[in-house]
């Protein structure tokens, strides 16, 4: 499957290159203009002379780039040209102020999804399909093995952990992303059975959740505690790289927990020494991604990011003229990807 070469939008050295309107989308490297799909880390590099985002993406984007960072914002649905290219966001549902890219130029439409999930999330606008000529999407969990369990059902059994945990007496440590599944966490969470507590890298989020108008339960900031908190009422929500971290020995006896969509596959939470692991991802599984493909109606689809070239084989076999897209950020391994998954 060659990869297409002349196109409203192409690959080159910095990233997905839109050569008539003048931008990249995610770029890999400092450029001139960086349309954003949201702000987790692995989209959004420092240094770039102006950025155009949607708006709910604004603070978070800002407390990645700085106050001197150029971003300019559009509401979602809403369209701006460039050099006569129509540019619009629309929601991905993947966290607070992820957004799909709609590039429009002489007729030809190309979506970019950035990353995006199709199951229900309280904390960010719900995937909305947009047709095109070429869709352009992720595919973290390109494999059929990748297939949820209802979040709903997910969420019960954290409940039921940490219930279970408070029994003997051991804090309840889990691990999460700290921008996006630590808030779907704590949306979804029961907050009558104890106190919830943060790392810093996840309250910096939740103020801005919070702010932006997501209902979030009361947390508070695990560093500031008293010396004599009873951690085994708790619930600690940290990120991933915490786990190897000093800051875990003030609780004491407990167990830890691990949402990622990395649970799934055998053997990962004995890899990464974690006692329970819950299989919640904010990527779409197998079945969403071929879902959001065929909503599209792309008569083209571009594969980028994880298990790409399963997928385009997939979509190939099954009548799409589809072509896998090396990107920067590939994940090669499921104990990698635990760290950096979003």
């Amino acid at each position: 499957m060659a990869e297409p070469v002349e196109n409203l939008l192409e690959r080159n050295s910095h990233g997905l290159y839109c050569a008539a309107g003048g931008f990249y989308v995610d770029p890999w490297n400092p450029v001139d203009c960086a349309v954003i799909t949201h702000a987790h880390a692995d989209h959004v590099v420092p240094g770039s002379k102006a950025y155009l985002c949607v708006r709910p993406c604004t603070p978070l984007l800002r407390l990645r780039l700085g106050a001197e960072a150029a971003i300019e914002s559009v509401d979602y649905g809403e369209t701006i040209e460039r050099n006569g290219v129509r540019v619009s966001f629309h929601p991905a549902g993947h966290i607070l102020g992820s957004a799909q890219v709609r590039i429009e130029h002489r007729g030809e439409t190309f979506v970019v999804s950035g990353d995006y999930k199709l199951a229900p999330d309280p904390t960010c606008p719900a995937f909305e399909p947009v047709r095109c000529h070429t869709f352009v999407t992720e595919s973290t969990f390109g494999l059929p093995v990748f297939r949820w369990p209802v979040p709903a059902e997910v969420l019960g059994e954290m409940n039921e952990w940490w219930r279970a945990n408070q029994q003997a007496g051991k804090a309840s440590v889990l691990f999460a992303y700290p921008l996006g599944k630590a808030q779907r966490v704590l949306a979804g969470i029961d907050p009558s059975i104890g106190p919830i507590y943060t790392h810093g890298a996840v309250e910096q989020f939740n103020r801005i959740y919070r702010d932006s108008g997501v209902a979030l339960p009361p947390t508070a900031y695990a560093r500031s505690a008293p010396t004599k908190t009873d951690w085994t009422r708790a619930l600690i929500l940290a990120p991933p790289m915490a786990k190897a971290s000093p800051w875990l020995r003030r609780f004491g006896d407990f167990s830890t927990g691990l949402a990622s969509g990395w649970m799934r596959i055998r053997g990962t939470r004995r890899r990464q020494s974690i006692d329970r692991g819950f299989v919640l991802s904010d990527h779409a599984d197998w079945p969403a991604l071929l879902a959001a493909v065929r909503a599209s109606q792309a008569r083209t689809v571009w594969v980028t990011h994880g298990y790409r070239a399963p997928l385009a084989r997939w979509l190939a076999e099954n009548g799409s003229d589809a072509h896998a897209i090396e990107t920067r950020y590939e994940e090669s391994a499921a104990v990698e990807a635990v760290e950096a998954e979003p």
